[in-house]
């Protein structure tokens, strides 16, 4: 890759264990890329892995200052060195895989696509179904709850678009943070993570920005392994603010009225239809 690449984890009193995994995977991509550390923890623990490769940058915030925060530091820094491309990671990713470099590649073929996330794996090799329609508020509050249970199935296959096949490309206006590919220039000009939301849709909020001028794919020829944890429906603080960046979302983009989640989702319901699949109404 003769192109600058570089990449972020936002760390926060992580597993070590886990953190060292995805760091490995990361650095031994033929990408050859430049990583960035962002803790946002009280104590510099993480600080070693600063020491032990050249092409790791460590930044101690001393504080959790959120998702989107700590990966705008990065993506600055990005900016400034010129790279043309960014990955988003968290610190419970890892792939076996050269994820990075074939990502890479359908961007460099593909140079309408701002916004790229690959297939997301459980550690059973299960899918976690991350792209997703642009929601309405209680579609949110209906996957969280799963209920009520007569229609919960019917509205999440369709939301989550479980019926589209596990090989086919297509373009979504939801990609997650988990994991994904940005293309610099693109950032450039839709703009960095708002940073009104500390945690949770601050992704959306991206993707729903950047589909505007550019596509946002999904591509799961390639895969990765997430820790999902679900973490607002067991702690009471990241559920408050689950519920802080529902309403800051929402506020933005509109409750009901949301022409743009009209036309996308409709969009998006049109290539459901072009492979056949169950359509959703």
């Amino acid at each position: 890759m003769n192109n600058l690449i570089t990449a972020s984890i936002v760390l926060f009193h992580d597993d070590v264990s886990e953190i060292k995994k995805s760091i490995k995977t990361i650095l031994d991509s033929d990408a050859n890329l430049k990583l960035y550390l962002i803790d946002n923890s009280s104590v510099s623990h993480f600080s070693i892995f600063g020491k032990i490769n050249t092409r790791i940058e460590y930044i101690h915030n001393k504080r959790n200052v959120g998702f989107g925060v700590g990966h705008n530091i990065a993506l600055k820094k990005s900016i400034e060195c010129g790279a043309k491309y960014h990955f988003i990671i968290n610190p419970d990713v890892y792939f076996e895989e050269d994820v990075l470099v074939a990502m890479i590649e359908f961007m460099e073929a593909n140079e309408e696509v701002g916004m790229l996330m690959p297939k997301i794996l459980n550690g059973d090799g299960s899918v976690q179904f991350l792209p997703k329609l642009l929601p309405k508020p209680f579609d949110v509050i209906k996957r969280k709850l799963k209920w009520p249970n007569l229609f919960y199935k019917k509205f999440i296959e369709c939301y989550e678009m479980r019926t589209m096949s596990n090989d086919i490309i297509f373009t979504t206006p939801v990609l997650s943070g988990c994991f994904s590919l940005l293309r610099m220039d693109s950032i450039k000009e839709v703009g960095l993570y708002d940073e009104k939301f500390f945690m949770y849709f601050e992704d959306w909020d991206l993707s729903r920005r950047m589909i505007r001028k550019y596509q946002t794919v999904y591509y799961p020829l390639v895969s990765i392994y997430h820790g999902y944890d679900s973490g607002a429906s067991k702690n009471i603080f990241l559920f408050i603010t689950f519920l802080k960046s529902f309403f800051i979302y929402f506020n933005k983009w509109g409750w009901f009225f949301d022409s743009d989640r009209r036309k996308w989702n409709k969009y998006v319901k049109s290539q459901l239809a072009l492979v056949k699949v169950n359509k959703c109404e």
